[in-house]
C-alpha cells in the first residue's frame, strides 16, 4: 500500500485568451523544479494528470484538450528592459511529455495580470486608474511581448464588456503586442513564400511555411478537400483526417529544419502548427451564431497537438496576420491578395482581427510587431497537490 503523503505547491489557475493553465511563481516550485529537467517535467505532468491513457486527465488539473493542458512559470526578469520572464510548457495528455519548444500566445495575456497579482511589479508602477505596460521576456523563444493591463482603483481590472469569440463571458480587454515575432533570421525558413511538400499518399501539397509567433504550415483547404468552414467534430472524429494532417505537419517540419526525420514529429507536438485556409464564406460557428461572409477576409482552421483547435491559438494568429500581410503567401491569396496591414479571419468559434507590421527590407520579409486583443482572469488561486514521491526533493 502506498502511503506517500502529498505536498502543496502554490499555484494560480488562470484563463488567458481562449486557453487556460496553471501559473507558478518560479520561487514557489520545489528546489529541483526551479531548473529545467526531469523533476520539473514530472511535477507538471502529475499536476495536469498526464500521461492519461483514458485521455481525460481526470486525476489532475488538465482539461483534456491542448487549450487546457498548459503551464506557465513566471519570475522577475533580470534582463534589461523587461519586467517578467515567462516560460511556457505544453503538457501532453496521453504521453509523458512536456513540450518546451514554443510559446502560448493566449496565456501571454494572463502573464501581465499574474505578474501584478504576485507582487512582481513594483507598486509605484501601478496607477490608481489607467494602464500598466508589462514587458515580458518569452523565454521559450527569446522574444519580447508587451501586455497592457487595465487598472481600476489600484487593482487589475478583470471584468468588462470585451467579447472574445471562443470565450463564453465578457471581460476586460488587454492589448497584446508580439515584438519581432520571427523566431530566427528567416521569416520563411526555405526562402520561399510557397513550397511544395511531397507527402506519401497525398502527393504534392502547396504550403506556406512561416516562422512568426510559432512555426506554422499553411495549406489551402481545397487542396485537401475541405472548404474552411469545418468545426471541431468534423475533423477530430475523423481519424484518417488527423493522420493526414499529421503526415503533412511532419513533412513540413523536416522542410522547415525543425526536425531531421518525420519520425521525430511525435516528440515535437507543439511545433510546428498546421492550418488550412480558404476565401471568406458564411458559416455557423460552434456557438450557433452566423458568421457572415462580409465579416471576414479569409477562413482559417488550425490544429494543435493533433486536434482541430476550438478557436485559434494566439501564436498561430501571429503567423496568420504576418502571412496575410505579405503578398504571395497562401494566406494572403485566400484573403484576396490585397495589400493588408491587418486581417479579420473566421475560426470555428467566430472571428478575430489581428494587425501586423511587415516590411520587405534587404531582400527579405521582416515582421516588426503583431497586435491583438485578448482577455484574462484568475479562475482559482491556492495550492495544487502532488505525491511527495513524484521525483521531487
Amino acid at each position: 500500500m502506498d502511503l506517500t503523503p502529498q505536498i502543496r505547491v502554490p499555484a494560480t489557475y488562470m484563463r488567458g485568451g481562449t486557453s487556460k493553465g496553471i501559473f507558478f511563481h518560479l520561487d514557489d516550485l520545489p528546489l529541483t523544479c526551479q531548473v529545467p529537467g526531469p523533476d520539473r517535467d514530472a511535477l507538471l505532468l502529475r499536476v495536469m494528470g498526464s500521461p492519461d491513457p483514458y485521455g481525460k486527465q481526470i486525476d489532475g488539473m488538465g482539461g483534456a484538450t491542448s487549450s487546457t493542458s498548459k503551464a506557465a512559470i513566471i519570475s522577475r526578469s533580470e534582463r534589461s528592459g523587461h519586467d517578467i520572464d515567462y516560460l511556457f510548457g505544453q503538457v501532453a495528455i496521453d504521453k509523458a511529455l512536456v513540450d518546451w519548444s514554443g510559446n502560448c500566445g493566449n496565456l501571454s495575456a494572463a502573464v501581465g495580470a499574474f505578474s501584478i497579482y504576485s507582487g512582481l511589479i513594483d507598486n509605484d508602477r501601478i496607477p490608481t486608474n489607467g494602464l500598466v505596460h508589462i514587458r515580458i521576456w518569452q523565454a521559450n523563444i527569446g522574444k519580447t511581448i508587451i501586455v497592457q493591463v487595465p487598472i481600476t482603483d489600484g487593482q487589475v481590472q478583470e471584468t468588462g464588456d470585451f467579447i472574445l469569440d471562443g470565450v463564453t463571458f465578457p471581460a476586460a480587454e488587454l492589448e497584446v503586442t508580439f515584438m519581432d515575432p520571427a523566431s530566427g533570421n528567416a521569416l520563411f525558413p526555405t526562402g520561399n513564400l510557397v513550397d511544395q511538400l511531397t507527402v506519401p499518399g497525398l502527393g504534392i501539397i502547396n504550403a506556406t511555411l512561416i516562422d512568426a509567433g510559432i512555426p506554422t504550415i499553411f495549406i489551402n483547404a481545397q487542396d485537401i478537400d475541405y472548404n474552411g468552414t469545418e468545426l471541431q467534430d468534423e475533423i477530430n472524429r475523423d481519424s484518417k483526417a488527423l493522420e493526414k494532417f499529421e503526415a503533412i505537419r511532419a513533412h513540413g517540419a523536416v522542410t522547415m529544419g525543425l526536425i531531421k526525420h518525420i519520425s521525430e514529429a511525435s516528440y515535437r507536438q507543439h511545433i510546428p502548427k498546421i492550418a488550412f485556409v480558404a476565401p471568406p464564406a458564411a458559416y455557423i460557428a460552434s456557438n450557433g451564431q452566423l458568421v457572415a461572409q462580409s465579416e471576414v477576409e479569409l477562413l482559417v482552421r488550425a490544429l494543435s497537438m493533433g486536434q482541430l483547435h476550438h478557436a485559434m491559438m494566439g501564436t498561430a494568429a501571429v503567423a496568420i496576420a504576418t502571412a496575410a500581410t505579405i503578398p504571395g503567401t497562401l494566406v494572403n491569396q485566400a484573403a484576396s491578395g490585397d495589400s493588408l496591414n491587418s486581417v479579420c479571419f473566421g475560426h470555428p468559434s467566430g472571428t478575430l482581427k489581428v494587425g501586423a507590421e511587415t516590411h520587405f527590407m534587404n531582400g527579405r520579409w521582416q515582421v516588426h510587431r503583431v497586435v491583438m486583443s485578448r482577455s484574462a482572469r484568475i479562475l482559482m488561486e491556492g495550492w495544487v497537490r502532488v505525491a511527495s514521491n513524484t521525483q521531487l526533493h
